[in-house]
């Protein structure tokens, strides 16, 4: 009697009323380890493409404005039609019926196309109007791959469990491991593409070579979830259901709490992605030095304290509601811009200013990281409120909106950073570091001609490039920021208690039938 007072009898909320098995145990525990580790090598891939691709055409292409804009409208265009294709890719899942399950087939395509495509990306000599061509293709090419494994991916969530802290677990595991492979991209790539330090001696051959290297990465970690994890498959046997677009415009206006959580989450990415966006590299090149080891410590501290964050969110959401967790976090962000304005604004261009930004970048990333993991979970669990209101989970559908939103909000994003280059004249700058570039990687220069000239173009960068790049990556994170904060707390409803009250009300009907 002792022992069954110390360990009561675990249930399982996947299947009411049954006790959880050992083997059962030993899924999930497998699960919570192979199911994160999938997507390191993804996101890698992710912030290799989305986040260095415009800092690559910079400054290793010769580009007007007109072609700016070009690559600009190529990139909002396409990053719509990516968004857009979300939810069809979600229905696509949704009627795929193999012995390998609905969501792993398309892991397996997607990882492997986007590696090709990443490749090509990075290993074009084209200049002028032709790579310009060429890019549209590849872009676009980009946006189909990469949504076959990502929409898949994050889609397995509510099929590894119902039970809310597990699904807190897969989700703050899996974007740990998502940032470790986008912080390692992060440190990494600036470093060996940037300054003294690029492979090849120019940073076009050094993003060739890096671009194969994540290409090779990006399947080998998929192989962990492909190979490691065992989702529930229960709905897999439900008739296949027709893809139409009404289905997937039924699902977003019939849920009137996803519909709230997609405007608001299209703010937290649009706040959350503009520094990485490009902004964030240009300035800290014009205002500390064109070395890429100075962005790459800008960039690991910002996010070491998110990686933390990651570790910590289950026990946090615990013990602290998500509208408190939110309360913190837009506390954070505000402490973070006004260091990040004393620091790049007020104290003159040294080494103490740049530790004052950096910190502050690091505080606010962490309060819009905090944002961006209750919002995770928020958005995962309108399945079962869309369940309770229609008697259909969805999920494949609903999930999708994650991914949509984000690339939603990285089309916007690209739209700010490329009117902020032309409002400031950035391009002016890049296009004269980019000939430099270019010359070391044909071998008419030395790579020390090509620093030299480098140096003297980023001493002619004025105060006033520099001050509006800055108040650029600090106010509209600060505004957009605090403008999601105000709407989840005004309107999203499925706070803790109201969400464990409709798994209760879906298991007692699941146990009346």
């Amino acid at each position: 009697m002792e022992d069954l007072k110390q360990k009561p009898i675990e249930h399982n909320v996947d299947a009411p009323g049954e006790p959880i098995t050992a083997k059962k145990r030993k899924k999930r525990e497998k699960n919570l380890i192979f199911y994160p580790l999938g997507t390191v090598g993804r996101d890698m891939m992710y912030f290799l493409f989305n986040n260095c691709i415009l800092t690559y055409i910079l400054f290793t292409k010769q580009l007007t404005h007109e072609q700016l804009l070009a690559i600009t409208g190529i990139m909002v265009a396409a990053r719509i039609f990516d968004a857009l294709n979300d939810p069809i890719m979600g229905n696509i899942i949704e009627r795929t019926r193999t012995k390998w399950g609905k969501f792993k087939p398309w892991l397996l395509i997607g990882v492997l196309t986007t590696s090709i495509v990443i490749y090509l990306a990075f290993n074009s000599k084209l200049q002028g109007w032709p790579f310009i061509i060429f890019f549209g293709f590849i872009y676009f090419a980009y946006s189909i791959t990469y949504t076959m494994h990502d929409i898949s991916f994050w889609g397995m969530i509510p099929a590894l469990s119902r039970d809310a802290d597990l699904r807190n677990q897969y989700t703050s595991r899996a974007t740990f491991f998502a940032g470790v492979g986008s912080t390692l991209a992060s440190v990494i790539i600036p470093v060996l593409t940037t300054g003294d330090k690029a492979i090849g001696g120019s940073a076009g051959t050094a993003y060739g070579v890096i671009a194969l290297v994540i290409a090779i990465l990006g399947p080998l970690f998929m192989l962990f979830t492909l190979f490691g994890v065992k989702e529930h498959r229960g709905d897999d046997m439900e008739p296949k259901m027709r893809l139409n677009f009404r289905r997937i415009f039924r699902t977003i206006t019939q849920n009137d709490q996803l519909r709230w959580m997609i405007l608001i989450f299209l703010l937290q990415q649009i706040a959350n992605s503009l520094v990485f966006g490009g902004i964030g590299s240009s300035f800290i090149y014009f205002r500390y030095g064109y070395e890429g080891g100075l962005y790459s410590t800008f960039s690991i501290v910002g996010v070491a304290a998110t990686a933390v964050l990651m570790l910590v969110y289950p026990a946090l959401s615990r013990k602290y509601a998500r509208k408190q967790l939110m309360t913190f976090g837009i506390i954070m962000v505000a402490a973070g811009s006004i260091l990040e304005i004393l620091g790049g604004l007020i104290m003159p261009a040294n080494s103490v200013s740049f530790i004052v930004i950096t910190v502050g970048y690091m505080i606010v990333n962490l309060g819009l990281y905090g944002f961006y993991l209750i919002m995770m979970i928020s958005i995962v669990n309108t399945v079962e409120y869309n369940q309770l209101k229609t008697g259909h989970r969805n999920e494949a559908i609903i999930t999708s909106m994650r991914p949509l939103l984000t690339k939603m909000g990285s089309a916007l994003v690209v739209a700010l950073t490329s009117l902020t280059y032309l409002l400031f004249s950035v391009t002016e700058k890049t296009n004269q570091i980019s000939s430099f570039e270019q010359q070391a990687e044909l071998g008419q220069i030395t790579d020390t001609a090509r620093m030299e000239g480098i140096r003297n173009v980023i001493a002619g960068v004025s105060s006033g490039q520099t001050n509006g790049l800055l108040l650029t990556m600090v106010i509209i994170p600060l505004v957009f920021g605090f403008a999601s904060y105000l709407l989840y707390q005004k309107y999203y409803k499925l706070d803790e208690k109201t969400y464990e009250d409709i798994c209760l009300q879906l298991e007692q009907k699941g146990q009346g039938e």
